[in-house]
């Protein structure tokens, strides 16, 4: 098979999240195990860390991927879901799994795979560890999926644990409680294994079932927020942020976005959490690592600059948790300039209700929906949008909406494309080098249109 219809094989033999939402859901850890057996439990050959949480894990792990191979160690990165090509999700020292090993491995694994059906997300966690151990690396970042408890990813046994907060997400599956969704996250606590909570000092219910979880694991606990591993931040002219650290000095921050101070923290904690389980960073690779981190890791998505004038910034963040976030960074980067426009799309099993009271009024909207099944359709959100005071116009693509803010925009205006990371992944093909290109806005793409599940 070719890689894309190796692709193909995957979406229809194994159900994938974004094309069918809660029934590509199958909770419970029997079909991982079973399938990890029949790899030889290949996770078991390399340490790694363990990183669940509402938002700010995938930031988390690949902070924490970019200093540990900035201090020489071999490192497996896997997150999901990807942005343009499903080889993102698993990476080795930054780069991607080649697409070879992806069509091996289906060919290797296509009778188990046919017969034992799992899901989409379980497989390629299967494949990720299989590949880890190929590339004899030292130690992987294992991003959870979907919770954590039956998350597939729960059957590693890792060096260290990190949940980075809970908000509300994925109720249907988690509960509707933020303690039902603490208990899930909760579940990668295991027997002994240190873990660090991000964020949760001001959550004391969340906090309780943590510290009740760590008790009855007889595992280590640390609160990021009150391990003081920060001295100062300071925001520079350039909008990227420099920490002061007692313990690793001072560095500045590659990623952009006021939420990376609590991410950052938790990496902190993380890390001399690490020296106590014999993996050292030392402070230098701490420094270098934070500042290299898309170089190191190939992160996108984050706050990221797509194009500078008119200024184009795209960002992931789709839950009212992230907006949180977003909203104050995007008034702040708006002041700045002459108009806010917002190309916003999102999913169709997200609290719509919660994030777009959030979101700036004083701005022109582009609504739209992405190229997946699991988009809200247009009406539905152009209806949302008019009830909360959200003025602009509405696109049937990503493609379109782009193509119309690209037109309209002064030089000095501030574009923002997001609310959801299949909008984000839409519009990323659409520009190269820093600037737009309007000859990719009719290509089309297998390997391009494929986003999983928002996590």
């Amino acid at each position: 098979m070719t890689y894309i219809e190796t692709l193909s094989f995957l979406y229809s033999c194994t159900p994938a999240f974004h094309q069918v939402g809660r029934g590509a859901y199958k909770p419970g850890l029997d079909r991982s195990m079973a399938l990890d057996n029949v790899m030889g439990n290949p996770h078991r050959g390399y340490h790694t860390i363990h990183v669940a949480g509402t938002n700010g894990k995938g930031s988390v792990s690949h902070m924490l991927a970019a200093v540990l191979r900035e201090a020489k160690y071999k490192v497996g990165l896997y997150t999901s879901p990807h942005l343009v090509d499903f080889c993102e999700r698993i990476r080795v020292n930054g780069k991607m799994i080649p697409r070879q090993y992806v069509v091996d491995f289906v060919e290797r694994h296509r009778l188990a795979i046919e017969s034992m059906k799992p899901s989409f997300f379980e497989l390629t966690s299967c494949l990720a560890f299989e590949f880890f151990r190929h590339k004899k690396v030292d130690i992987a970042i294992i991003e959870a999926g979907l919770g954590g408890r039956l998350d597939s990813t729960n059957i590693i046994r890792p060096k260290l644990s990190i949940i980075t907060n809970i908000s509300k997400e994925h109720t249907q599956y988690l509960g509707d409680t933020l303690i039902q969704i603490a208990n899930e996250k909760a579940g990668i606590i295991k027997a002994h294994v240190p873990v660090v909570i991000g964020e949760a000092v001001n959550q004391p219910d969340v906090c309780d079932v943590f510290l009740n979880k760590a008790s009855e694991m007889q595992a280590p606990i640390f609160f990021a927020e009150e391990e003081q591993r920060l001295l100062n931040v300071r925001q520079q002219k350039n909008g990227k942020l420099e920490f002061h650290s007692p313990e690793f000095g001072r560095f500045v921050c590659d990623l952009e976005g006021l939420a990376q101070r609590m991410n950052v923290q938790t990496v902190l904690t993380a890390l001399h959490q690490l020296k106590e389980v014999r993996i050292k960073v030392p402070p230098k690779a701490v420094r270098g690592g934070m500042g290299r981190i898309i170089e190191h890791t190939g992160l996108t998505g984050r706050w990221q600059t797509l194009q500078k004038e008119p200024l184009v910034i795209c960002d992931t963040g789709h839950n009212a948790g992230a907006w949180e976030h977003l909203t104050p960074q995007l008034l702040q980067k708006a002041g700045l300039h002459t108009h806010l426009r917002m190309i916003i799309g999102m999913s169709n099993d997200k609290d719509v209700d919660s994030i777009l009271p959030m979101m700036p009024t004083d701005a022109t909207y582009y609504l739209t929906q992405a190229s997946t099944g699991r988009a809200l359709p247009i009406e539905t959100l152009e209806a949302k949008a008019r009830q909360y005071g959200l003025s602009g116009t509405s696109f049937h693509s990503v493609n379109d909406a782009v193509e119309a803010v690209m037109k309209e925009a002064q030089p000095q205006d501030l574009i923002f494309i997001g609310g959801s990371n299949f909008v984000v992944a839409d519009a990323l093909p659409l520009y190269r080098d820093g600037e737009f290109r309007e000859e990719y806005l009719r290509i089309t793409d297998l390997d391009d249109s494929e986003p999983e599940t928002e996590t």
